[in-house]
C-alpha cells in the first residue's frame, strides 16, 4: 500500500497524488499547472491506462483540468466525484479544452512567421474532454461506497466551491485497512450561498492543503459589501468602470449575491440602475449549475432568501454576455459598469480584451477577488507592474488596481488548524501540500511544534509505505529550470552522438574511395575539432 506525490508539492496548483492498494492503481485529482511552479513533477509510476480509479475532490482545474489528458494517453476507469462536481466538469473541461485549442491554434499561427518553428500542439481536444465526462460518477455526500473489494470512499463538504469535498478512503491489504482523508481546498468560513467546511472525525493518514498555511484573512466575517460598494461608487463617481477579473464558478457568483444586495439596500448612490455584465459563457453555465443544486449546497442564509422567493445571484440590471459579439460591445458602452470576467488570474479568456480597453484609463479599477498564483498576469498586476503585454502590445497600467481583502475561497492558516483539530485522535502523519515552498515548510513546522502533529511536507516523487508509516523515498526538489536546461543540454547531447554515429557510419562506407575525398573528409573534421577544443 503505497502513496505517492505527484502534484502540488511546495506548489499551489497541479494537484495530484497516487495511491496503489488492494491492487488498483488510483489518483485523486489530477490538475493542471498554473502560474509559475518552480518544481518539476515526478512521472505517474504506472502508464495512464493502469489507472483504474480517480477521487475527484471539485471541479477547479487546478485539480480537474488535466483529465482529459489522461484520458487521450488511455485512462478508461471510473472519476467519482460529487453530483455538483460533475456538472461543473461538464462544462469547465469542455471549456479548458476549447482555450487549450484556442491557444494552439494562436501560437501556430504565430509561428509561421518565423522558419524553423515547432508546431503547438493542444494537449487535449474537445473529444478527450467529452469522454472524460462520460466516465464521472456521481455521488452523494456523507455516503458510503464501495468502490472495489478493499477500497471505499466518502465525501465530505468542505466549503470550498459547490460540490468540493474531501475524500475519505478506506483501503485494505494484507488483512490491515489503513484510512486516509484527503482534505482538497478547505473553504473559508462565512462564505455566502455555500456551507462551511464539515470537520471529518478520525484517519490514520492526512493530505492537506496549506495555500493559506501562513496568513490570516483579517477579522472572522469582513464586510465585503460595503468593502465592494466603496468601490464602485468612487469608480462611478469618476466615471470609470470596475473590472473585476473572477473565476467562473464560485466567485462570479458569491460576487452576484454581494451585488443583489449592494443594489437592495441602494448602497451606490446617483448611479441609478448601473449595469453588471457577466461576460463569461463559462460564467453564465455555472450560475444555472448553481441555482439547481440549492437545497444540497447552498448555506441557511442563501435558502432563507429562497424560501421567500428571492434568487440569491441574480438581480435588475444584471445582463450575461454569451457571443464574442455581445463580449465585444460592452466596452463601446460609455455607462459605468461592472465587468465580471474569466479567468480569475488573467490568464486567458474574455478577462484580457477588457483588460486592454480598460487598463490604461485612470477613471478605472481592476478589483481582484481571488487568490493570485506566482508569475500570472494578475499577480503581476496586483504588485505593482506599470506595463503589461497583451496579446502583443504594451499596456499601461494606469487604472486604480484593489484587492477586495479577506475574500478567498481558502481557509486561511486559523481556519486549517481548527478543520485539522476537528479529528478525535492525532492521525499517524498529516502531509502537507499545495501550497507555496516556504509555505508548506513553515505550516508544517508550526503543526509540530504548536500541536503536536507529526507533519512532513513532500516533494514530488515522494514515496511512503502506508501499511508500516515509513518514508520509502524522500525525493529532492528539481528545480524547473534546470531540469529544462539539462533536457535540453541532453537533446543537444544526443544529436551530437547520433551525428557522430552517422559520421563513423560514413567513413566505414567510405573505406576503398579516393584518397583525395579522404582527405578532404579528415581536415573538415579536424578543424571542427579544433574549433571546439
Amino acid at each position: 500500500m503505497k502513496l505517492i506525490f505527484i502534484g502540488a508539492d511546495h506548489e499551489v496548483t497541479g494537484s495530484c497524488h497516487y495511491l496503489e492498494a488492494a491492487g488498483k492503481h488510483i489518483l485523486v485529482d489530477r490538475g493542471m499547472e498554473q502560474g509559475i511552479n518552480p518544481f518539476e513533477n515526478a512521472e505517474l509510476p504506472v502508464q495512464e491506462a493502469m489507472i483504474d480509479y480517480v477521487f475527484l475532490t471539485h471541479a477547479h482545474v487546478d485539480h480537474s483540468g488535466m483529465l482529459p489528458q489522461l484520458y487521450a494517453r488511455g485512462f478508461r476507469g471510473k472519476i467519482f466525484a460529487t453530483q455538483a462536481t460533475t456538472e461543473l466538469c461538464d462544462i469547465m473541461l469542455r471549456d479548458c479544452a476549447h482555450i487549450q485549442q484556442q491557444e494552439a491554434e494562436w501560437k501556430n499561427r504565430k509561428a509561421k512567421r518565423h522558419a524553423g518553428s515547432e508546431k503547438h500542439e493542444a494537449p487535449y481536444t474537445m473529444e478527450d474532454a467529452e469522454g472524460t465526462i462520460g466516465l464521472l460518477v456521481p455521488c452523494d455526500y456523507q455516503k458510503i461506497i464501495e468502490v472495489c473489494p478493499g477500497i471505499r470512499i466518502r465525501f465530505t463538504d468542505i466549503g470550498h466551491l459547490l460540490g468540493s469535498s474531501s475524500i475519505e478512503v478506506w483501503a485494505q491489504e494484507k488483512g490491515i485497512q489503513k484510512k486516509l482523508c484527503f482534505s482538497g481546498d478547505i473553504g473559508n468560513k462565512n462564505q455566502p450561498l455555500i456551507k462551511d467546511p464539515h470537520p471529518t472525525r478520525d484517519a490514520d493518514y492526512v493530505i492537506m492543503e496549506s495555500t493559506y498555511g501562513d496568513r490570516l484573512h483579517g477579522t472572522d466575517r469582513p464586510d465585503y459589501i460595503s468593502g465592494l460598494a466603496e468601490v464602485l461608487q468612487k469608480t462611478f463617481d469618476r466615471g470609470g468602470n470596475v473590472v473585476i477579473p473572477s473565476f467562473a464558478v464560485g466567485r462570479t457568483q458569491e460576487i452576484l449575491y454581494f451585488l443583489r444586495k449592494i443594489k437592495e439596500d441602494r448602497l451606490v448612490k446617483n448611479h441609478g440602475n448601473f449595469p453588471v455584465y457577466v461576460d463569461s459563457p463559462l460564467a453564465v453555465e455555472a450560475t444555472g449549475i448553481f441555482e439547481k443544486n440549492i437545497y444540497d449546497c447552498f448555506d441557511e442564509e442563501a435558502m432563507e432568501l429562497v424560501r421567500k422567493g428571492i434568487n440569491p445571484i441574480s438581480f435588475p440590471g444584471l445582463r450575461l454576455s454569451i457571443t464574442s459579439d455581445e463580449s465585444r460591445a460592452i466596452n463601446f458602452d460609455e455607462t459605468p459598469k461592472v465587468i465580471i470576467s474569466a479567468s480569475g488570474m488573467c490568464e486567458a479568456g474574455r478577462i484580457k480584451h477588457h483588460l486592454k480597453h480598460n487598463l490604461w484609463r485612470e477613471e478605472c479599477t481592476v478589483l481582484f477577488v481571488g487568490y493570485q498564483s506566482v508569475g500570472t498576469l494578475g499577480r503581476n498586476i496586483l504588485e505593482g507592474a506599470q506595463e503589461v503585454k497583451l496579446f502583443g502590445e504594451s499596456v499601461d497600467v494606469r487604472a486604480e488596481i484593489k484587492a477586495l481583502q479577506g475574500m478567498s475561497g481558502h481557509a486561511d492558516k486559523n481556519g486549517l488548524i481548527e478543520w485539522l483539530n476537528c479529528f478525535e485522535k492525532k492521525p499517524e502523519r498529516v502531509f502537507i501540500v499545495h501550497g507555496e515552498d516556504t509555505v508548506c515548510t513553515s505550516f508544517a513546522e508550526c503543526l509540530r511544534h504548536e500541536y503536536g502533529y507529526d507533519t512532513y511536507a513532500p516533494f514530488s516523487g515522494t514515496r511512503f509505505d502506508l501499511l508500516h508509516n515509513l518514508l520509502e523515498y524522500e525525493a529532492a526538489p528539481i528545480a524547473r529550470e534546470k531540469k529544462a536546461r539539462a533536457a535540453v543540454a541532453n537533446s543537444v547531447y544526443a544529436r551530437l552522438e547520433a551525428a557522430g554515429q552517422r559520421l563513423l557510419t560514413v567513413i566505414r562506407n567510405g573505406k576503398g574511395m579516393a584518397n583525395k575525398d579522404m582527405a578532404k573528409l579528415a581536415d573538415q573534421i579536424n578543424a571542427l575539432c579544433d574549433k571546439w577544443q
